[in-house]
């Protein structure tokens, strides 16, 4: 009966035992399956960290070639709202119609341009046949003050020399004066960009020491900033007198050649017309 009471005792033991290592199992199991979710959440959040450090930089690389790309532009911009807007527009305006009155001078000068040479020897070619018509149709149909010198004297082949001579010299005063036209303004701009720059320098200077008096104190960085936003406008007021000043030159160039193409031609034509006269005894 002991020994039935003890078997039983110890299968019921382990029966106990079994159960209590069942229980624990699971529970170790959960408790590391716990730790291992906790350790994969904190890898994907450090990951996620990461990836948004990263893509923090990728922005600010971005940025910074943004502005690098347009530093230029922003500098600019900067520059000009430091300089007082109101005399920097004024500096703008003088710029933007000098550089109009150019375009359209560089524009009326380039289609003035001829073969001149060519021209005169066709006209040569029909005078010496007595096509005197011909001559002034081709010069009626060619543009340019060459070819309008050209017919105002054929126009007049039958009187004198000198009245021909003072006809075509005449006209030829009137078609320079045409090739010159706004010039003037373009001179003008060039002299207005710098006074207002200079203006502007004046004032801006008188601004900052009306800071300086406000500010009861002649410290160097009042007066460096007040002499930084003076000076800008000079600076831009002679860089449009520069840019003006090139086109200027370029389109005095282009009216010297076509002035020296007309008087040549006038040389050639007033012999044309006497080799006329000779052949014709007119």
């Amino acid at each position: 009966m002991k020994k039935l009471i003890a078997l039983i005792a110890i299968i019921g033991l382990t029966a106990f035992v079994q159960s209590i290592d069942a229980q624990v199992t699971p529970q170790g199991d959960s408790i590391e399956a716990v730790v291992a979710d906790s350790t994969l959440v904190q890898v994907t959040d450090s990951l996620a960290a990461d990836s948004s450090l990263v893509a923090m930089d990728d922005m600010e690389l971005g940025e910074d070639l943004d502005a690098e790309a347009g530093g230029m532009h922003h500098r600019l911009k900067k520059m000009f709202i430091d300089g007082t807007p109101l005399f920097m527009s004024l500096v703008a305006l003088a710029l933007v119609l000098g550089l109009a009155f150019c375009i359209e001078r560089i524009m009326y000068l380039t289609l003035s341009e001829i073969n001149a040479k060519r021209l005169m020897k066709d006209i040569d070619a029909k005078v010496s046949e007595g096509d005197i018509e011909g001559a002034k149709q081709l010069c009626r149909e060619t543009r340019g003050p060459v070819a309008s010198i050209c017919y105002q004297g054929l126009m007049h082949i039958r009187e004198q020399m000198d009245d021909i001579e003072r006809s075509i010299y005449s006209y030829g005063s009137v078609q320079t004066a045409k090739l010159e036209k706004g010039t003037s303004w373009i001179k003008l701009f060039i002299a207005m960009a710098p006074s207002l720059g200079f203006l502007g320098t004046v004032i801006g200077m008188v601004m900052a020491f009306e800071q300086i008096q406000i500010a009861g104190d002649i410290g160097p960085t009042i007066v460096a900033s007040g002499m930084k936003v003076a000076l800008i406008t000079t600076i831009f007021g002679i860089v449009v007198a520069l840019i003006l000043q090139l086109f200027y030159s370029y389109i005095t160039s282009k009216i010297e050649h076509l002035t020296s193409q007309m008087e040549e031609s006038v040389v050639t034509l007033l012999d044309i017309i006497m080799q006329y006269k000779h052949q014709h005894h007119d």
